[in-house]
């Protein structure tokens, strides 16, 4: 890996708020960018030497709950999820544009179909090659059809890849938004069967906790990460979709879905400074925060130190990463 100075990270952060959680089972992550800034997200950045704006939260609709729509393949708040999804597309997208660094706070993680939607159209207008980490315990790849619960917070794997209403798979203005070998799955410990064989039909790059204690974090992050160091660095675009309840619920209890035997605090510190010590992240969706189910907003502020990692901050001055 090449070694970069990440306190010069010239690009300036924008903190975007998504205040939804229409795409949930259960209600709280619209509480999440709040969450996020009373664990003083900007101001932990800001110590980095970071510049970073805060637009604050984007207006939408409200979050009324309705029942599986049969019109809608079985899914629930079809209608505000996706008006939500075009407001966090046409946010980012604006953000890519103005040449600054997107961090969309969710809500929950339906909303990263139009965060990477947007992200992809930014990559295919400007010429970058695109590579999409993906941080859960869950695949989030079910199709409305697969989907157990029909909340649409269980199917943008599935639609960014094009698997889904033309309403979410559209989203980028290109079907697929995003082709299967540029995403990796990295964390998961809950899978349905139907979503087991979609993401091996699609044939996507994805690391269970059981490949990441077999390998161990650090073999895992440099497979996720090959190829980002070469020559033609400069026309990649990494995106990181950071699932709150990747992490272990005894560390990140703030989440709706936890699932036990998560990565612990030092593999996501591992996990997060590996991604840094590319120099490469130019977008961020952080999401599934909900202070109702945290204690103390403890889940927030692990956040906020996380995605300081994320951001470069290092124990000792590094040299090299090998």
């Amino acid at each position: 890996m090449h070694t970069h100075d990440h306190s010069s990270l010239s690009t300036a952060l924008q903190l975007i708020g998504v205040p939804s959680d229409s795409g949930a089972g259960r209600l709280g992550a619209a509480m999440g960018p709040d969450a996020l800034r009373v664990a003083g997200l900007q101001p932990a950045l800001e110590t980095m030497g970071l510049q970073v704006s805060d637009i604050g939260n984007l207006p939408g609709p409200p979050n009324l709950r309705s029942e599986r729509d049969p019109e809608h393949a079985g899914l629930r708040n079809f209608e505000t999820t996706l008006l939500w999804n075009q407001r966090v597309h046409d946010a980012v997208l604006r953000s890519l544009e103005a040449s600054e660094l997107p961090i969309m706070m969710g809500g929950d993680h339906a909303f990263a179909m139009g965060s990477i939607s947007a992200v992809a159209r930014y990559c295919r207008d400007n010429g970058k090659t695109l590579r999409v980490l993906w941080l859960d315990a869950h695949a989030d790849c079910n199709t409305p059809e697969s989907s157990p619960s029909g909340n649409v917070h269980g199917i943008p794997v599935a639609s960014l890849c094009g698997l889904g209403p033309t309403a979410f798979t559209s989203l980028a203005g290109h079907t697929p938004a995003v082709r299967p070998e540029e995403l990796c799955l990295i964390g998961l410990r809950s899978v349905d069967d139907q979503e087991k064989r979609i993401l091996d039909s699609l044939q996507i790059e994805a690391y269970d906790m059981r490949a990441i204690d077999e390998l161990g974090m650090r073999e895992v992050m440099q497979r996720a990460l090959r190829g980002l160091d070469g020559p033609d660095a400069d026309s990649i675009h990494l995106h990181v979709s950071f699932d709150v309840d990747f992490l272990d619920p005894s560390i990140a209890p703030g989440t709706g879905t936890t699932v036990r035997g998560g990565p612990g605090y030092r593999e996501a510190q591992l996990c997060m400074e590996m991604i840094a010590d590319t120099g490469l992240l130019r977008s961020l969706d952080v999401v599934e925060l909900n202070p109702a189910l945290d204690s103390h907003n403890q889940t927030a502020e692990l956040v906020v130190d996380l995605l300081q990692s994320l951001f470069g901050k290092s124990t000792l001055l590094r040299r090299d990463h090998r």
